[in-house]
């Protein structure tokens, strides 16, 4: 009777318990669904460039602001007030970014004035509206008329067209082609009718996107389809750069920023001339670089290296008490070696559970091997390899896949590069680089960083070309051409969103600001300050702030933190 009693009063707590943490955790099982429903309209509406697609995602995130809105925020706790914060933020950042890509299509609508033809098609037999055969190919043969029709436009007009705008059409172009293709082979070989209809006319339209594609790329950007090392960009103007740093809750312009890295620069350079003093060299710091570069390691010692230098990281911050390493962090990392192709715009290192080497092979050229050994010496990834395993970003994922791993729909590179970073920063100020040589390649590491805010913001505000980019690069921070040349094709080849280069720098600044603050203080030990950041989930670092300080929390939280003194 006592055990049966035991078991009903179990019961009810149960029930009771399984009820709080549903209420407590709808906001999080709301964010789970909101990711997956986007995921599904995603792969729904392949027609990249359809105006259906911009409506019914635009209709999708205006849904989500109205069920957020009808939420009684002072009724949330502290987390879920957080994540309601986060979550808004998140939407409305979607909803401008679709209004951004709907205005760049439309400066480019007189270039692809066929667009829509295809994207209905797409559109249609994704809703399965099956089209007759003959009527088909009757779409399709005007369609490759108007393909063709454009181009002797253009020809016969000789428009003065931006690079970037030709560019931009040139590659909506490999979208359609991809919307088309998929589309033709829903049909093709199932549908004999279809076959015997279409198959020469989509063969002479894809003919026709290819060569106008060609056409564009080669009279007015000045490349071609199968150049790979072109450097174009696509700037995407001050406005819109104030809209993501609004977004991303950084509460200044981009002079301001600019201004930033000016001033680390100017630190970066005195401190570089303390070291080359060191060396024997003078205020000459471009010498002693120069000096620290030929220390590389002949080949095929570069793998054991960075074992090395991965393990001597992990031992100075547990040392420390810096931080909280799992066991299972530590044994899971792992190596491999960069493909050419791939350090074409990745000259240095990639990271995260698999650190990514980049170093010369046998198919290199005589300098370009040469190159890539002076910017991959010793003293030069020893202030970066810890950036990409542990402290950085391998424990970063480490721990994001296990704690609040629903908030990686924010995850913003501020928090990410940002964190990675910082350590640069404090290793910096704990004297993990001891040498005037190790010192030198920790500081060219930091110029870097700060020429990027410089280049990057000057690209999309239309004040620096690429080549002017890279030759900044080159005369300011003293990269070897070649990587110099893929830094600035990585930045702007449209992989990255137009504040990554910058997010490295501010969002280091960022967490340094906020150390200052917690741990300078007194208030947290690092390894409490730390360890609490890793599991928050890769957010805008002005939230891991009002976190850390349990800053009272308004629905319409903007930041106005100003976390930058020197």
């Amino acid at each position: 009777m006592k055990i049966g009693i035991l078991f009903l009063l179990f019961g009810l707590f149960l029930c009771s318990y399984s009820q709080d943490v549903e209420l407590r955790n709808q906001l999080r099982q709301a964010i789970e669904q909101f990711v997956e429903d986007q995921a599904s309209l995603d792969r729904f509406y392949t027609a990249e460039t359809s105006k259906n697609r911009f409506d019914r995602f635009r209709k999708f995130y205006l849904e989500w602001l109205g069920l957020l809105e009808k939420k009684d925020f002072s009724s949330l706790n502290f987390e879920e007030k957080i994540d309601y914060i986060l979550f808004k933020n998140h939407l409305n950042r979607r909803l401008k970014e679709l209004e951004r890509r709907e205005k760049s299509l439309e400066e480019i609508s007189d270039l692809i004035p066929f667009a829509n033809t295809i994207n209905q098609l797409e559109d249609g037999r994704r809703k399965l509206e099956f089209i007759d055969a003959a009527k088909a190919a009757d779409i399709l043969d005007g369609l490759r008329k108007e393909i063709e029709r454009t181009k002797r436009r253009l020809q016969d007009s000789r428009p003065t067209l931006k690079r970037n705008i030709a560019n931009r059409a040139a590659q909506t172009i490999l979208s359609l082609q991809k919307a088309l293709r998929s589309w033709f082979n829903f049909y093709n070989g199932y549908d004999p009718a279809f076959t015997w209809w279409n198959l020469k006319p989509y063969e002479a339209v894809d003919f026709a996107l290819r060569d106008y594609r060609n056409f564009l790329l080669e009279k007015f950007v000045g490349t071609t389809a199968d150049d790979n090392l072109a450097i174009i960009g696509d700037p995407i103007g001050r406005d819109a750069l104030l809209q993501e740093l609004e977004h991303e809750m950084i509460p200044y312009t981009p002079e301001e920023l600019i201004e930033i890295a000016n001033r680390e620069l100017q630190w970066c350079e005195d401190e570089m001339k303390k070291a080359s003093r060191e060396m024997g060299y003078g205020d000459d710091w471009k010498k002693a670089l120069e000096a620290v570069k030929q220390k590389y390691l002949e080949p095929g010692k570069q793998p054991a290296l960075i074992r090395d230098q991965a393990f001597e990281a992990i031992e100075f911050v547990e040392k420390g008490d810096l931080i909280t390493v799992p066991e299972l962090a530590k044994q899971t990392w792992r190596m491999e070696m960069m493909s050419p192709e791939r350090q074409l715009v990745a000259p240095f290192f990639l990271g995260g559970e698999t650190i990514l080497v980049a170093y010369p092979t046998n198919t290199m050229t005589h300098e370009q091997k040469l190159m890539s050994m002076r910017g991959n010496n010793p003293h030069f990834t020893r202030a970066v390899v810890h950036h990409e395993l542990i402290p950085g970003h391998h424990l970063q994922g480490f721990m994001n896949r296990r704690y609040r791993a629903y908030r990686q729909v924010f995850r913003t590179a501020f928090w990410t590069e940002g964190w990675a970073l910082y350590w640069e920063f404090l290793l910096w100020d704990l004297g993990f680089f001891r040498t005037p040589e190790d010192k030198i390649g920790a500081l060219f590491w930091r110029m870097h960083r700060a020429a990027r805010i410089i280049f990057s913001l000057s690209f999309h505000l239309e004040k620096m070309t690429p080549e002017e980019c890279i030759e900044f690069l080159v005369n300011r921070v003293g990269h070897e051409r070649d990587n110099a040349t893929a830094e600035v094709r990585r930045s702007f080849s449209g992989d990255y969103g137009p504040l990554y280069q910058i997010a490295y720098m501010i969002g280091g600044l960022q967490f340094y600001d906020l150390r200052k603050n917690l741990v300078l203080s007194g208030k947290m030990t690092h390894k409490q300050f730390h360890d609490s950041i890793l599991k928050e989930g890769a957010i805008p670092v002005a939230i891991v702030r009002a976190i850390l300080t349990k800053q009272p929390l308004s629905k319409d939280f903007r930041s106005n933190w100003r976390f930058y003194e020197r």
